[in-house]
């Protein structure tokens, strides 16, 4: 469902993003690890359409996001890391803007039908990023391509992403996640990937990175430190 082909992005002599190759399945949740800078959110924002790369590909169920944007982004629900929202309209004008189907359904998947007929700028950090949330899922995507989900929530919020996460890839909804939030990851990825300056350097499930790493019986933390300390 999601293909990176020698990706690649450089801002000048900096090379954010290495030939980068990866291959998301169906129903995957793959999670997206490396430290401040390394070229996470650069690759997030390729495979939005936001950014171009320098060279490469993405592929986004078969189409390439360069070649026909408009077709690979209609199945994916992009969620940035941060919120851009209009806030003098209310949350529920805000999805109704977006469109008009599903609105109230999606409003009360992330807890916001309380407060949907509020204005946007009267929401926290938390409620601004799920009602993102909500509105990248009204089209019922097959990808969801998400930046630092879980920042600004509260414990239940971050439950209640997770849950509804691991319901999505059980629906065959593949899902790519960065994230700088290691238990997370830990607790609802298939397959993590560490990319590190640029490179991927580690790729698998928690078993195969815990071989990499030489760490039997290490939690995400100790093998990240690990393989990045370099």
């Amino acid at each position: 469902m999601i293909e990176l082909k020698n990706l690649s992005k450089r801002y000048g002599n900096l090379l954010a993003v290495d030939n980068l190759d990866l291959m998301v399945s169906k129903g995957e949740i793959f999670g997206f690890i490396g430290p401040n800078g390394a070229g996470k959110t650069t690759t997030i924002n390729m495979m939005g359409g936001v950014l171009a790369p320098t060279s490469g590909a993405v592929m986004i169920c078969g189409i390439n996001m360069e070649d026909q944007p408009e077709q690979a982004k209609r199945k994916i629900g992009f969620i940035p890391d941060r919120p851009y929202l209009y806030e003098k309209l209310t949350g529920m004008e805000f999805l109704k803007f977006i469109a008009d189907l599903k609105s109230q359904e999606k409003l009360d998947m992330f807890f916001l039908s309380d407060r949907s007929n509020e204005l946007i700028e009267s929401y926290s950090h938390g409620m601004k990023q799920r009602l993102v949330m909500a509105a990248a899922l009204l089209h019922d995507p097959e990808v969801i391509v998400v930046d630092e989900p879980m920042v600004g929530l509260d414990p239940l919020g971050i439950k209640m992403v997770k849950d509804h996460f691991k319901h999505l890839a059980n629906e065959g909804v593949t899902i790519f996640m960065s994230t700088h939030t290691l238990k997370v990851a830990e607790d609802i990825c298939d397959k993590i990937g560490i990319i590190h300056k640029g490179t991927l350097i580690a790729t698998g499930t928690y078993e195969d990175l815990m071989r990499d790493a030489h760490a039997e019986g290490a939690d995400l933390e100790q093998i990240f430190i690990r393989l990045t300390e370099s």
